[in-house]
């Protein structure tokens, strides 16, 4: 089967984590640190790229436990069910944004 399904609502749940979440405020700091010069003046690119840091980090912490049952298991591909554990990984990251994604009312 096919893994693109399950690829796409990870990275839909990522999205909404990125966005939603009150910790993109807590990444600032290290935003500014890792950021250009150029980059600090403006504060949506700002805003933009802690976003996008908060959902990169939010792919891989979701995949750690999808990785260690590979690895526990022995397996050389992804099955059905690591897909399973690293949409549940990354949705239990995403809580702390869902309730800020379903006030806004999308």
């Amino acid at each position: 089967m096919s893994h693109q399904p399950y690829i796409v609502a990870i990275l839909l749940f990522a999205i909404v984590n990125g966005i939603f979440s009150p910790f993109v405020f807590v990444l600032l700091p290290f935003v500014f640190a890792l950021t250009p010069a150029f980059f600090v003046d403006d504060t949506r690119v700002i805003l933009f790229v802690s976003s996008l840091l908060l959902s990169t980090m939010t792919l891989i912490a979701g995949g750690v436990p999808a990785a260690l049952y590979e690895r526990w298991k022995g397996l050389e591909e992804s099955t059905e069910l690591s897909m399973w554990i690293w949409l549940a990984g990354v949705g239990l990251l995403t809580l702390p944004a869902a309730s800020n994604f379903i006030a806004i009312g999308l």
